[in-house]
């Protein structure tokens, strides 16, 4: 909830702050955040408008994205022309993101986003006159993907930083998760309308709605009180920035080792095209209709888990590691499974956990980086979980046709829990803790504790022993 007119953001961790993750400073909740509701920072009257906006946007983007790739195909009857429109969208981001993220540390959030948010709506409104008159052709796609990837790398970076000038601190956690339940609801929902719009009109209009949609996040912009936001400092323009972004991230471990996971878990095991389109045609033989059904019930989970995260009202460092070896164990799990269903059922805790990696990350992040830095910050994180997938995407494919889909799945489960693992260590070693495993009210209780905490318990036992 807002604090006032003008009210800071976070302030940035010290040295001696940075240093003592995994338990802090993202384990210690902001004030009031644990009394947060599911819904408690829809009561901030800018982020309610910034949120009505995107729950609009979210679905016409979801609605271009899969009108893109039907016209791409229907254009060329080629798979391989629309992969390449997908990394045409993605390259951008690989090649400027630290770039944008730079120029977002520079500017005002709000006026930044209403020029990236006028640059998507006029890309897609283009695309949908192209269409619609029938003058459409192929290198017109493509332009349109790589500049919609241009703004995306400032406009990505923003709208992630803008979050905690919206809320604050207090409820940047709950801020994130709906969020990202927003985006998740527009992942059932847009696909959907899209289909019924494809066929009922043409992909032309799915354009126009999608760059019709973008009135709604560029009316609640302009409707949002300047007064309310929470004031943060902008980076000056100088020399030297993106390098000293890079440095500020590599010198924290609570940044750098949360980031190196996600890329870990992005490029490895969340490359769900090619598992499960794996498994509907080659292990289950189940066609399009069961490859539709995984998706499906993944985005529910996905959904569940974004809702439980913004009901939680902290980001614990713990909670990313156990999240990230639970995703990896259940993708391990499903690989072995022998019946259709039971995967399709393993798809839900595995879209619950994989969002709870992402949130807790993101949200992280965001709560231990000094607001100065936050544009940058959240551009190397963004080009790292974006990028991840369609690097990994060769990798995987090539594991997965040549061992199979099974092989390719669990080895992909196996990498993030491995990776998980061991950063966790990494994170406890440098917060000087240790792990204690005791009983609390009947039931295994497993934490990282300090390791000079820990050490006199275990000499209290061997006491009283």
């Amino acid at each position: 909830m807002s604090s006032g007119p003008g009210a800071d953001s976070a302030p940035a961790p010290t040295h001696h702050e940075s240093q003592t993750a995994p338990d802090t400073p993202s384990d210690a909740p902001a004030e009031g955040a644990r009394k947060a509701s599911m819904f408690s920072s829809l009561k901030v009257r800018n982020y309610r408008l910034f949120f009505m906006g995107q729950v609009v946007s979210n679905i016409g983007t979801w609605m271009q994205r899969i009108a893109q790739d039907w016209l791409v195909l229907s254009l060329t009857g080629s798979s391989a022309a629309v992969g390449i429109t997908t990394a045409l969208q993605f390259l951008p981001m690989l090649l400027f993101g630290l770039y944008g993220g730079v120029l977002v540390d520079r500017l005002r959030k709000r006026p930044t986003l209403l020029v990236t948010q006028s640059a998507l709506a006029l890309t897609a409104i283009a695309l949908a006159v192209l269409t619609l008159t029938g003058h459409v052709q192929l290198w017109h796609v493509y332009v349109a993907a790589f500049a919609v990837g241009l703004a995306t790398v400032v406009d990505n970076p923003a709208r992630q930083s803008f979050v905690s000038e919206l809320v604050g601190p207090g409820q940047l956690q709950n801020a994130v998760s709906l969020n990202s339940a927003n985006f998740q609801s527009a992942r059932l929902v847009g696909p959907a309308v899209a289909g019924l719009m494809i066929t009922g009109v043409g992909t032309g209009w799915a354009f126009l709605f999608n760059g019709l949609s973008f009135v709604a996040p560029l009316t609640g912009l302009l409707l949002m009180r300047s007064r309310d936001l929470h004031a943060v400092e902008r980076a000056p323009k100088g020399k030297g920035q993106l390098r000293e972004g890079v440095r500020y991230v590599t010198g924290r471990p609570e940044l750098i080792w949360p980031i190196v996971l996600v890329g870990f878990v992005g490029t490895f095991a969340f490359n769900f095209p090619v598992y499960l389109s794996a498994f509907a045609d080659d292990v289950f033989h189940a066609g399009a209709g069961a490859y539709s059904m995984f998706n499906t019930l993944m985005a529910v989970g996905s959904l569940a888990g974004a809702l439980l995260a913004a009901r939680r009202g902290t980001a614990r460092m713990r909670l990313l590691i156990a999240a990230a070896i639970a995703f990896g164990t259940l993708e391990i799990l499903a690989a072995m499974t022998p019946t259709l269903w039971l995967f399709a059922l393993l798809m839900i805790p595995l879209g619950l956990f994989g969002m709870t990696v992402n949130v807790t990350t993101n949200t992280s992040i965001q709560m231990t980086t000094d607001p100065a830095m936050r544009g940058r910050v959240m551009a190397l994180y963004m080009m790292v979980f974006l990028g991840g997938s369609p690097v990994g995407a060769p990798i995987v494919g090539w594991i997965t046709d040549t061992y199979g889909a099974r092989v390719g799945l669990a080895a992909g489960g196996a990498v993030a829990a491995i990776a998980a693992a061991v950063i966790g260590l990494i994170l406890a070693r440098v917060g000087n803790l240790r792990l204690s495993v005791g009983w609390k009210r009947g039931h295994p209780h497993v934490r990282f504790v300090p390791r000079e905490q820990g050490e006199e318990r275990d000499e209290q036992l061997a006491t009283v022993a």
